[in-house]
């Protein structure tokens, strides 16, 4: 078996260009499929990291969801009281395991993988059909998903037989020609839960890639027009993070063109099914290379562009193993090793959040052009 030296542990410490490649080789060696093992030596000593497992396939995916789980809270601790955590997630079903986002901030890349592995549709029902026997089953499905819900049930051929690309991102900085998306099997399998007597209502509270939406010319707009006439309750939750190109480059989001496209389109489906229903924004302040000005960018566009107020925002919050860490930490662009601007001030990061959720105008303006 091949194995990689990073650089060693006293290298990494006093340099942080060499931290850089460590995480680098670190990062594109977490495919089963393509990654080689790892060493590094700390003191005298050699750090092994052999390559990941196998992912499971779709039948081993199926067989480890038909389980007979409790749902329930373990009777050792049920003396302790309830877990509020465990009514959210009692009536969820998982429909697949990955995720080729790669957000720079998010670690979904790592520990899960950045390839799709789905449940088979009959999987998926019978588990719905399931809940219906439990005497606290309402009728509803909280959420049915993954960490990116319409990823389920299409992958890139290539990465199924190769492995990952070590020098190219499936989304970013625009849809890879290789990655067809396809929203029909979900629309499919949607349909198919709702049709399951004692099922009321079935969400999707995971989150939604409006850009594969987009790129789906086929199934796309049926794909949110079966979710806007079924499957959200009032608000879909979206996360853009920010609209700045520079922060936007940072965080590896698409444009916020595309935001402003799918906001459009939501908006006239609701009008179309009289609906009142409204996005809202997952949003990140103090992102490394993140200063006051693209705040205020952030703020005015959600104002002029999107007729919103946002309520909430984030404060980046550092995390292991990702991109945006790393630049946290080193205060370098990973990709062009230049310095980067970091806020590691407390205040002046809740000045960053202030300024977009802020109700009042701003002390100052940016210039922003919307």
């Amino acid at each position: 078996m091949d194995y990689i030296q990073l650089p060693s542990h006293d290298e990494v410490v006093s340099d942080k260009n060499k931290f850089i490649d460590m995480f680098d080789l670190f990062y594109h060696n977490n495919d089963p499929i393509s990654a080689k093992g790892l060493c590094q030596k700390v003191d005298s000593r050699y750090l092994i990291q052999n390559p990941p497992a196998l992912y499971l396939n779709t039948q081993e995916l199926d067989e480890v969801s038909a389980l007979s789980y409790e749902r329930d809270l373990h009777p050792y601790h049920q003396k302790e009281g309830k877990v509020k955590a465990l009514e959210t997630i009692k009536f969820s079903i998982s429909t697949h395991q990955g995720c080729y986002g790669e957000c720079s901030f998010c670690a979904i890349s790592v520990h899960q993988g950045r390839t799709i592995r789905s449940r088979s549709e009959d999987s998926i029902l019978k588990e719905a059909k399931l809940f219906t026997t439990y005497k606290d089953f309402k009728g509803i499905i909280s959420d049915i998903g993954g960490p990116t819900a319409n990823m389920y049930g299409y992958e890139c051929t290539k990465k199924i037989n190769k492995g990952t690309c070590e020098e190219k991102s499936c989304m970013f900085p625009t849809m890879c020609k290789s990655l067809k998306p396809t929203h029909q099997k979900q629309i499919s399998l949607l349909r198919k839960v709702r049709d399951i007597p004692g099922i009321k209502k079935a969400f999707i509270a995971s989150g939604v890639r409006y850009d594969l939406i987009s790129d789906d010319k086929a199934y796309g707009y049926d794909y949110l027009k079966e979710i806007v006439n079924h499957h959200i309750s009032g608000q879909m939750k979206i996360a853009p993070e920010h609209i700045d190109d520079e922060i936007l480059g940072l965080m590896g989001k698409p444009g916020k063109q595309s935001l402003v496209d799918f906001k459009i389109l939501f908006d006239r489906l609701n009008k179309e099914s009289g609906k009142k229903q409204f996005l809202t924004y997952y949003l990140i302040a103090a992102h490394p290379g993140c200063e006051e000005k693209h705040m205020q960018n952030l703020k005015d566009f959600a104002t002029n562009v999107l007729k919103m107020s946002p309520e909430q925002a984030q404060v980046f919050t550092p995390t292991p193993s990702t991109y945006s860490t790393l630049m946290y930490y080193t205060g370098l662009d990973p990709k062009t090793r230049k310095p980067l601007f970091v806020e590691r001030d407390t205040l002046k990061k809740e000045r960053q959040k202030e300024i977009v959720v802020a109700k009042k105008e701003p002390r100052f303006r940016s210039g922003f052009d919307s």
